[in-house]
Protein backbone atom coordinates (compact mmCIF):
# COMPACT_ATOMS: atom_id res chain seq x y z
CA UNK A 1 0.00 0.00 0.00
CA UNK A 2 1.38 3.50 -1.07
CA UNK A 3 1.46 6.41 0.86
CA UNK A 4 1.68 9.67 -1.19
CA UNK A 5 3.37 12.58 -0.13
CA UNK A 6 1.87 15.88 -2.10
CA UNK A 7 3.82 19.41 -2.29
CA UNK A 8 0.71 21.54 -3.36
CA UNK A 9 1.70 24.70 -5.23
CA UNK A 10 -1.39 26.62 -5.63
CA UNK A 11 -0.13 29.87 -6.71
CA UNK A 12 1.60 28.24 -9.33
CA UNK A 13 4.86 29.50 -9.23
CA UNK A 14 6.94 26.07 -9.45
CA UNK A 15 5.09 25.01 -12.80
CA UNK A 16 6.10 29.11 -13.95
CA UNK A 17 9.47 28.61 -12.62
CA UNK A 18 10.44 25.02 -13.95
CA UNK A 19 8.21 24.83 -17.40
CA UNK A 20 7.68 21.33 -16.36
CA UNK A 21 4.30 19.89 -17.12
CA UNK A 22 2.44 18.45 -13.90
CA UNK A 23 1.89 16.36 -11.71
CA UNK A 24 5.90 15.71 -11.43
CA UNK A 25 6.17 11.95 -9.21
CA UNK A 26 8.95 10.56 -8.19
CA UNK A 27 12.02 10.70 -6.21
CA UNK A 28 14.44 11.67 -8.95
CA UNK A 29 12.09 13.47 -11.32
CA UNK A 30 11.21 15.52 -7.67
CA UNK A 31 14.99 16.26 -6.86
CA UNK A 32 15.29 17.28 -10.20
CA UNK A 33 12.63 20.13 -9.74
CA UNK A 34 14.07 21.03 -7.06
CA UNK A 35 17.27 21.72 -8.57
CA UNK A 36 15.53 23.90 -11.24
CA UNK A 37 13.18 25.65 -8.95
CA UNK A 38 16.47 26.41 -6.83
CA UNK A 39 18.15 27.96 -9.68
CA UNK A 40 15.26 29.58 -11.12
CA UNK A 41 14.22 31.50 -7.68
CA UNK A 42 16.63 30.28 -4.60
CA UNK A 43 14.29 32.96 -2.50
CA UNK A 44 11.00 31.65 -3.42
CA UNK A 45 9.52 29.49 -0.41
CA UNK A 46 8.04 26.39 -2.52
CA UNK A 47 11.90 25.37 -2.68
CA UNK A 48 11.60 23.98 0.99
CA UNK A 49 8.05 23.01 0.29
CA UNK A 50 9.89 20.56 -2.02
CA UNK A 51 12.81 19.69 -0.25
CA UNK A 52 10.20 18.97 2.96
CA UNK A 53 8.28 17.06 0.40
CA UNK A 54 11.57 14.65 0.01
CA UNK A 55 12.28 14.60 3.57
CA UNK A 56 8.85 13.24 4.45
CA UNK A 57 9.41 10.62 1.93
CA UNK A 58 12.53 9.54 3.26
CA UNK A 59 11.51 8.99 6.49
CA UNK A 60 8.66 7.06 5.74
CA UNK A 61 11.18 4.90 3.64
CA UNK A 62 13.35 4.42 6.63
CA UNK A 63 10.47 2.95 8.21
CA UNK A 64 10.15 0.55 5.56
CA UNK A 65 6.68 2.19 4.34
CA UNK A 66 6.08 2.69 0.72
CA UNK A 67 5.67 5.99 -0.16
CA UNK A 68 6.04 8.38 -3.61
CA UNK A 69 6.95 12.09 -3.04
CA UNK A 70 4.68 14.19 -5.83
CA UNK A 71 4.47 17.76 -7.11
CA UNK A 72 0.91 19.33 -8.01
CA UNK A 73 0.80 23.20 -9.01
CA UNK A 74 -1.58 24.98 -10.53
CA UNK A 75 -1.92 25.86 -14.33
CA UNK A 76 -4.03 28.43 -14.36
CA UNK A 77 -3.91 32.38 -12.94
CA UNK A 78 -8.14 32.26 -11.60
CA UNK A 79 -8.88 30.49 -8.42
CA UNK A 80 -11.08 28.38 -9.73
CA UNK A 81 -9.52 27.61 -12.49
CA UNK A 82 -6.28 27.11 -10.32
CA UNK A 83 -8.12 24.45 -7.75
CA UNK A 84 -9.68 22.60 -10.94
CA UNK A 85 -6.15 22.03 -12.46
CA UNK A 86 -4.79 20.26 -9.00
CA UNK A 87 -7.86 18.21 -9.01
CA UNK A 88 -7.29 16.87 -12.76
CA UNK A 89 -3.61 16.29 -11.27
CA UNK A 90 -4.79 14.72 -8.03
CA UNK A 91 -6.87 12.78 -10.36
CA UNK A 92 -4.27 11.51 -12.30
CA UNK A 93 -1.62 10.74 -9.53
CA UNK A 94 -4.57 8.63 -7.82
CA UNK A 95 -5.05 6.63 -11.00
CA UNK A 96 -1.54 6.02 -11.85
CA UNK A 97 -0.54 4.80 -7.55
CA UNK A 98 -3.74 4.38 -6.58
CA UNK A 99 -2.62 5.45 -3.00
CA UNK A 100 -4.06 4.29 0.69
CA UNK A 101 -3.25 7.78 2.32
CA UNK A 102 -1.93 10.93 1.58
CA UNK A 103 0.57 13.41 3.52
CA UNK A 104 0.36 17.11 2.14
CA UNK A 105 2.67 19.51 2.31
CA UNK A 106 2.28 23.39 2.10
CA UNK A 107 3.88 26.35 2.41
CA UNK A 108 1.47 28.87 2.83
CA UNK A 109 -2.08 29.69 4.12
CA UNK A 110 -3.23 29.77 0.64
CA UNK A 111 -1.96 26.00 -0.31
CA UNK A 112 -3.58 24.80 2.43
CA UNK A 113 -7.42 26.02 1.02
CA UNK A 114 -6.43 23.02 -1.70
CA UNK A 115 -7.12 20.66 1.26
CA UNK A 116 -10.47 19.40 0.97
CA UNK A 117 -9.84 18.70 -2.69
CA UNK A 118 -7.13 16.10 -1.89
CA UNK A 119 -9.60 14.85 1.28
CA UNK A 120 -12.18 14.38 -1.57
CA UNK A 121 -9.90 11.87 -3.15
CA UNK A 122 -7.43 10.04 -1.05
CA UNK A 123 -7.56 9.90 2.95
CA UNK A 124 -5.41 12.70 4.61
CA UNK A 125 -3.13 11.55 7.67
CA UNK A 126 -1.16 14.15 8.28
CA UNK A 127 -0.47 17.84 6.71
CA UNK A 128 2.95 19.15 7.05
CA UNK A 129 3.65 23.26 7.03
CA UNK A 130 6.85 24.43 5.85
CA UNK A 131 7.68 28.01 6.87
CA UNK A 132 11.22 29.74 6.23
CA UNK A 133 12.55 30.09 9.65
CA UNK A 134 13.87 33.72 9.26
CA UNK A 135 10.21 34.96 7.68
CA UNK A 136 8.20 33.07 10.08
CA UNK A 137 6.82 35.56 12.15
CA UNK A 138 6.44 38.25 8.74
CA UNK A 139 4.90 35.34 7.05
CA UNK A 140 2.29 34.89 9.97
CA UNK A 141 1.47 38.73 10.22
CA UNK A 142 0.82 38.57 6.91
CA UNK A 143 -1.69 35.85 6.80
CA UNK A 144 -3.49 37.35 9.67
CA UNK A 145 -3.45 40.63 8.01
CA UNK A 146 -4.96 39.17 4.75
CA UNK A 147 -7.72 36.73 6.98
CA UNK A 148 -8.67 40.51 8.77
CA UNK A 149 -9.64 42.08 5.27
CA UNK A 150 -11.52 39.54 4.28
CA UNK A 151 -13.69 39.83 7.00
CA UNK A 152 -16.25 42.04 5.71
CA UNK A 153 -17.31 42.68 9.84
CA UNK A 154 -13.97 43.61 11.04
CA UNK A 155 -13.53 45.99 8.39
CA UNK A 156 -16.43 48.14 9.12
CA UNK A 157 -15.83 47.57 12.78
CA UNK A 158 -11.90 49.05 12.64
CA UNK A 159 -10.91 50.65 9.56
CA UNK A 160 -13.78 52.89 9.09
CA UNK A 161 -13.68 54.14 12.35
CA UNK A 162 -9.66 54.44 12.12
CA UNK A 163 -10.63 56.05 8.47
CA UNK A 164 -12.84 58.80 9.31
CA UNK A 165 -10.60 59.64 12.42
CA UNK A 166 -7.49 60.16 9.73
CA UNK A 167 -9.71 62.02 7.81
CA UNK A 168 -10.68 64.14 10.48
CA UNK A 169 -7.23 64.56 11.78
CA UNK A 170 -6.07 67.91 9.46
CA UNK A 171 -9.12 69.45 9.88
CA UNK A 172 -8.87 69.26 13.78
CA UNK A 173 -5.20 70.19 13.52
CA UNK A 174 -5.98 73.16 11.43
CA UNK A 175 -9.26 74.62 14.11
CA UNK A 176 -8.38 73.47 17.39
CA UNK A 177 -4.89 72.91 19.23
CA UNK A 178 -2.89 69.59 18.49
CA UNK A 179 -4.15 68.33 22.53
CA UNK A 180 -7.70 68.93 21.54
CA UNK A 181 -7.58 67.16 17.92
CA UNK A 182 -6.18 64.15 19.34
CA UNK A 183 -8.62 64.02 22.05
CA UNK A 184 -11.50 64.66 19.49
CA UNK A 185 -10.32 61.73 17.53
CA UNK A 186 -9.84 59.63 20.74
CA UNK A 187 -12.87 60.20 21.64
CA UNK A 188 -14.61 59.41 17.99
CA UNK A 189 -12.59 56.10 17.56
CA UNK A 190 -14.15 55.12 21.26
CA UNK A 191 -17.80 55.96 21.04
CA UNK A 192 -17.52 53.50 17.64
CA UNK A 193 -15.79 50.79 19.13
CA UNK A 194 -18.91 50.92 21.98
CA UNK A 195 -21.20 51.02 19.21
CA UNK A 196 -20.06 47.79 17.84
CA UNK A 197 -18.34 46.46 20.93
CA UNK A 198 -22.05 46.89 22.73
CA UNK A 199 -23.93 45.59 19.66
CA UNK A 200 -25.62 49.13 20.17
CA UNK A 201 -25.59 49.00 16.40
CA UNK A 202 -27.84 45.77 16.58
CA UNK A 203 -30.27 47.54 18.99
CA UNK A 204 -30.94 50.20 16.83
CA UNK A 205 -31.40 48.19 14.34
CA UNK A 206 -34.20 46.29 15.11
CA UNK A 207 -35.36 49.43 17.11
CA UNK A 208 -37.96 50.56 14.22
CA UNK A 209 -39.37 46.51 14.23
CA UNK A 210 -39.99 46.49 17.78
CA UNK A 211 -41.79 49.86 17.73
CA UNK A 212 -43.70 48.53 15.51
CA UNK A 213 -44.85 45.49 16.65
CA UNK A 214 -45.24 47.27 20.11
CA UNK A 215 -47.85 49.80 18.58
CA UNK A 216 -50.03 47.34 16.23
CA UNK A 217 -50.10 44.83 19.89
CA UNK A 218 -50.97 48.03 21.86
CA UNK A 219 -48.50 48.19 24.95
CA UNK A 220 -48.76 49.81 27.54
CA UNK A 221 -45.13 50.11 27.49
CA UNK A 222 -45.21 52.44 24.78
CA UNK A 223 -46.89 55.31 26.66
CA UNK A 224 -45.03 54.40 29.64
CA UNK A 225 -41.56 54.94 27.72
CA UNK A 226 -42.58 58.19 25.86
CA UNK A 227 -43.36 59.67 29.68
CA UNK A 228 -40.18 57.79 31.05
CA UNK A 229 -38.47 59.61 28.19
CA UNK A 230 -39.98 62.80 28.96
CA UNK A 231 -39.21 62.40 32.92
CA UNK A 232 -35.54 61.34 32.18
CA UNK A 233 -35.17 65.41 30.45
CA UNK A 234 -36.79 67.06 32.66
CA UNK A 235 -34.15 65.38 35.21
CA UNK A 236 -31.62 66.18 33.14
CA UNK A 237 -32.73 69.65 32.57
CA UNK A 238 -33.03 70.42 36.57
CA UNK A 239 -29.80 68.57 37.05
CA UNK A 240 -27.47 70.84 34.14
CA UNK A 241 -29.37 73.98 35.74
CA UNK A 242 -28.50 73.38 39.46
CA UNK A 243 -25.12 72.81 38.60
CA UNK A 244 -24.96 75.91 36.63
CA UNK A 245 -25.86 78.04 39.53
CA UNK A 246 -22.76 76.96 41.61
CA UNK A 247 -20.96 78.95 39.80
CA UNK A 248 -17.13 78.52 39.72
CA UNK A 249 -17.00 75.26 41.14
CA UNK A 250 -15.24 72.13 40.88
CA UNK A 251 -16.00 70.17 37.84
CA UNK A 252 -16.50 66.69 40.32
CA UNK A 253 -18.72 69.00 42.58
CA UNK A 254 -21.20 70.39 39.60
CA UNK A 255 -21.45 66.31 38.89
CA UNK A 256 -22.00 65.48 42.38
CA UNK A 257 -24.86 68.64 42.04
CA UNK A 258 -26.23 67.17 38.81
CA UNK A 259 -26.85 63.87 40.04
CA UNK A 260 -28.14 65.14 43.46
CA UNK A 261 -30.97 66.98 41.45
CA UNK A 262 -31.22 64.81 38.32
CA UNK A 263 -31.55 61.47 40.42
CA UNK A 264 -35.46 62.20 41.59
CA UNK A 265 -36.55 62.19 38.03
CA UNK A 266 -34.02 59.52 36.67
CA UNK A 267 -36.40 57.49 39.27
CA UNK A 268 -39.25 58.25 38.70
CA UNK A 269 -38.67 57.53 35.01
CA UNK A 270 -37.24 53.93 35.63
CA UNK A 271 -40.21 53.50 37.99
CA UNK A 272 -42.75 54.30 35.27
CA UNK A 273 -41.15 52.22 32.39
CA UNK A 274 -40.56 49.19 34.11
CA UNK A 275 -44.42 49.68 35.86
CA UNK A 276 -45.32 50.08 32.26
CA UNK A 277 -43.57 46.82 30.93
CA UNK A 278 -45.50 45.20 34.07
CA UNK A 279 -48.83 46.26 33.20
CA UNK A 280 -47.75 44.56 29.76
CA UNK A 281 -46.81 40.59 31.48
CA UNK A 282 -50.35 41.26 33.05
CA UNK A 283 -51.97 41.87 30.58
CA UNK A 284 -50.57 39.03 28.57
CA UNK A 285 -51.47 36.39 31.51
CA UNK A 286 -48.55 34.39 31.16
CA UNK A 287 -47.85 35.07 34.85
CA UNK A 288 -45.64 38.16 36.54
CA UNK A 289 -42.14 36.97 35.98
CA UNK A 290 -39.93 37.96 39.25
CA UNK A 291 -37.42 40.34 36.93
CA UNK A 292 -40.19 42.79 35.90
CA UNK A 293 -41.65 43.13 39.49
CA UNK A 294 -38.85 43.52 41.29
CA UNK A 295 -37.29 46.22 38.93
CA UNK A 296 -39.01 49.01 40.59
CA UNK A 297 -38.26 48.53 43.61
CA UNK A 298 -34.85 48.26 42.75
CA UNK A 299 -34.54 51.37 40.82
CA UNK A 300 -36.39 53.19 43.84
CA UNK A 301 -33.77 51.48 46.12
CA UNK A 302 -30.36 52.20 44.43
CA UNK A 303 -31.74 56.28 43.12
CA UNK A 304 -32.29 56.30 47.34
CA UNK A 305 -28.44 55.17 48.06
CA UNK A 306 -26.94 57.37 44.98
CA UNK A 307 -29.40 60.28 46.16
CA UNK A 308 -27.70 59.70 49.47
CA UNK A 309 -24.48 60.14 48.93
CA UNK A 310 -24.75 62.98 47.08
CA UNK A 311 -26.40 64.79 49.49
CA UNK A 312 -23.53 63.62 52.05
CA UNK A 313 -20.63 65.29 49.72
CA UNK A 314 -22.20 68.67 48.74
CA UNK A 315 -23.23 69.00 52.91
CA UNK A 316 -19.51 68.47 53.70
CA UNK A 317 -18.69 71.26 51.16
CA UNK A 318 -21.70 73.11 52.76
CA UNK A 319 -23.54 73.60 49.30
CA UNK A 320 -27.14 72.24 50.55
CA UNK A 321 -28.61 73.08 54.39
CA UNK A 322 -28.44 69.88 57.09
CA UNK A 323 -31.48 68.60 57.15
CA UNK A 324 -33.86 69.28 60.06
CA UNK A 325 -36.41 66.90 61.99
CA UNK A 326 -38.44 68.43 64.49
CA UNK A 327 -36.09 71.26 65.40
CA UNK A 328 -32.96 69.21 65.50
CA UNK A 329 -30.25 69.43 62.82
CA UNK A 330 -29.55 65.94 61.15
CA UNK A 331 -26.03 65.68 60.20
CA UNK A 332 -24.44 64.55 57.16
CA UNK A 333 -23.31 61.08 58.49
CA UNK A 334 -27.26 60.59 60.03
CA UNK A 335 -29.06 61.51 56.71
CA UNK A 336 -26.40 59.44 54.71
CA UNK A 337 -27.32 56.44 57.52
CA UNK A 338 -31.04 57.22 56.40
CA UNK A 339 -31.06 57.06 52.66
CA UNK A 340 -29.17 53.48 52.94
CA UNK A 341 -31.62 51.98 55.61
CA UNK A 342 -34.50 53.06 53.15
CA UNK A 343 -32.94 51.60 50.25
CA UNK A 344 -32.21 48.80 51.73
CA UNK A 345 -36.12 48.52 53.02
CA UNK A 346 -37.11 49.22 49.66
CA UNK A 347 -35.08 46.22 48.18
CA UNK A 348 -36.54 43.77 50.40
CA UNK A 349 -40.12 44.88 50.09
CA UNK A 350 -39.41 43.85 46.30
CA UNK A 351 -37.59 40.99 47.43
CA UNK A 352 -40.70 39.83 49.44
CA UNK A 353 -43.41 41.18 46.70
CA UNK A 354 -41.82 39.50 44.25
CA UNK A 355 -41.29 35.56 46.05
CA UNK A 356 -45.29 35.89 47.13
CA UNK A 357 -46.74 37.01 43.79
CA UNK A 358 -44.35 36.39 41.03
CA UNK A 359 -46.00 33.61 40.28
CA UNK A 360 -49.45 34.25 39.95
CA UNK A 361 -51.48 35.23 36.59
CA UNK A 362 -53.84 38.06 36.29
CA UNK A 363 -56.24 35.61 36.31
CA UNK A 364 -55.12 34.45 39.55
CA UNK A 365 -55.39 37.79 41.06
CA UNK A 366 -58.80 38.89 39.66
CA UNK A 367 -60.11 35.22 40.96
CA UNK A 368 -58.64 36.07 44.48
CA UNK A 369 -60.37 39.37 44.40
CA UNK A 370 -63.61 37.61 43.40
CA UNK A 371 -63.22 35.06 46.53
CA UNK A 372 -62.79 37.80 48.44
CA UNK A 373 -65.53 40.02 47.68
CA UNK A 374 -67.78 37.13 47.56
CA UNK A 375 -67.16 36.40 51.23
Amino acid sequence: MTTLVICIDRSGAIGRATNVPMPVAGWEAVRSLVTDAGLSDPEDASVNCLLESLRVARDLRDEREEAVVAVVSAESDSAVGADRSIAAQLDDLVDRYDPRAAIVVVDSAEDEQVLPIVESRIPVDSVDRVVVRQARDIESTYYLLKQFLADEQLRSTILVPFGVSLLLLPALFYWFSPAEAVAGVAGLLGAALLYKGLAIDRFVAGMPERVREALYAGQVSIVTYVVAGGLALVGGFFGVLSASELGETPALVGAVEFVYAAVPWFAVAGVTAAVGRLLDELIRDEGIRTPYLNLPFVIAAVALVVRGFAGYFLAQEAIIDPFELGGVAVGPVQQLAAFIVGGIVVSLVGVKLASDVGTETLEDVIDADRETDGK
